[in-house]
């Protein structure tokens, strides 16, 4: 009972983290949106598309409200929040591409290095494998009447994929807006799994299981971070 019960608090710690990481990464995700334009999200794309992300990801509205408000001078005071952008690379091949939104980038750069060096990567520049995509994830089957509509609106369509309830379509990611607005004009979505410019790889690659849980340790530490927003990678998981 006692090993049970450390090993389910340990579970629950974790989770626990995880959802923390999550919500910090919304607030300033939102906040950075909102800084930029309207408040309203109806008049505000990029804070429309992105308070849709992070809904999806199951957010409370509360977070999304605040970081707001926040962004609009109400409540807190001013902060600000710098991009960067961070590649890895380690044993078999995989790499790493990891998006940062700090108000310190020296040290969002020395945690990064030193959690990538202490799980066997090394910094490498890697984006050269990767192309910045439009990515929409939604509810559907009838895939070819959504790449039709897409073709027929001059939207640069790059990749259609699908499965037994949901379809996800790649575009050119300026491209983005126009895709998403027409989207829900023609197939009346009314939510989107993921709608998100996201770096994705060029070439998926397959690695030893002993590599795949080594690297999964090392993504979850980096998603511990404060400082870190989003990671990317090249690897196709095994089941």
């Amino acid at each position: 009972m006692g090993r049970h019960f450390e090993v389910r608090a340990a579970s629950m710690q974790k989770t626990a983290k995880k959802k923390s990481a999550l919500y910090a990464r919304a607030s300033k995700e939102i906040y950075v949106a909102a800084k930029q334009g309207e408040k309203d999200p109806n008049m505000n794309l990029p804070l429309r598309s992105t308070i849709e992300k992070y809904r999806s990801q199951g957010v409370p509205k509360d977070i999304i409200e605040r970081a707001i408000n926040k962004a609009h001078g109400i409540g807190q005071e001013d902060v600000q929040y710098i991009e960067g952008r961070y590649e890895a690379m380690g044993n078999e091949g995989w790499m790493l591409i990891i998006d940062t939104l700090s108000d310190n980038v020296t040290r969002a750069y020395t945690f990064i290095r030193s959690t990538v060096n202490k799980n066997n990567g090394q910094m490498a520049t890697v984006n050269y494998a990767f192309s910045e995509t439009g990515v929409f994830v939604f509810e559907g089957s009838d895939y070819v009447r959504v790449e039709e509509a897409l073709i027929l609106n001059d939207i640069d369509l790059w990749d259609t994929s699908y499965n037994e309830t949901q379809i996800q379509v790649q575009v050119n990611p300026s491209d983005f807006g126009k895709t998403r607005d027409k989207l829900i004009e023609e197939f009346d979505i009314k939510q989107f799994a993921m709608a998100e410019i996201r770096m994705i790889a060029h070439d998926k690659i397959t690695i030893s299981k002993a590599e795949e849980e080594n690297l999964q340790i090392l993504i979850d530490k980096l998603e511990e971070l404060e400082d870190v927003q989003a990671i990317y990678h090249n690897v196709e998981f095994s089941e």
